[in-house]
């Protein structure tokens, strides 16, 4: 736990935070330059602290070749991605996620998926009914998902049961499916908005866009 809370720790600085959010809501692959125009400061400062979320684990380095070949084409740029490693501080320590690991390993051997699917359902539209009057968008951002608008649907950066979907892929994500249909159902949206379209590094569920409704994600 104290390493999470080092790593953590880093993200108090007001630069530092915003350098993180930039590079998250990008979706990886930020070089220093647009990160450090951004946020307001210059590059080499968000180099600097780019850097230093690299050494807390929080961000990952990687290089990408420059678009010009040959001669004078000049150094592959550094970019930036958040690391796939999960952190969690809880005081005093947890463990949540053995338990519910175990929960979805017992689910899976008594072939209750549709059982755990309905509560799932369940579920969602009592938080969809607690932010009937809300955006979509903003509803599943609290939740974790981090949804932005590509095309007319929303997809999610991060899946907030990551962990567990390596364990269980077909059961957690009928589930997530589940959970999410039932927030749209709750704040009175049609739920076959949600489907399941999984892309590598993101989540297996998509919203379609009701281009009628106000969204906090076209204001960003």
């Amino acid at each position: 736990m104290n390493d999470d809370l080092d790593a953590l720790a880093q993200l108090q600085d007001p630069v530092r935070r915003a350098l993180y959010d930039y590079v998250v809501a990008a979706g990886g692959g930020v070089g220093r330059g647009p990160a450090a125009e951004a946020v307001g400061v210059s590059r080499t400062l968000a180099a600097h602290h780019l850097d230093k979320l690299v050494e807390a684990g929080l961000l990952t380095a990687g290089l990408r070749a420059q678009e010009k070949k040959g001669p004078g084409s000049g150094r592959p740029a550094k970019v930036y991605a958040r690391a796939k490693t999960e952190r969690a501080v809880s005081l005093p320590p947890r463990d949540y996620g053995v338990m519910a690991s175990l929960l979805a390993e017992v689910v899976d051997v008594l072939g209750a998926g549709e059982r755990a699917e309905r509560a799932a359902r369940r579920a969602g539209e009592r938080l969809g009914r607690l932010h009937r009057d809300e955006p979509v968008d903003g509803v599943l951002r609290e939740r974790g998902y981090e949804p932005y608008a590509e095309d007319d649907v929303l997809r999610m950066r991060n899946c907030p049961f990551h962990a567990l979907s390596e364990e269980q892929p077909v059961l957690v994500c009928a589930m997530n499916l589940a959970l999410c249909r039932g927030v749209l159902a709750g704040m009175g949206a049609e739920p076959g908005r949600a489907a399941l379209d999984p892309r590598p590094g993101e989540c297996c569920v998509t919203v379609a866009l009701d281009l009628g409704e106000p969204s906090k994600t076209n204001e960003d």
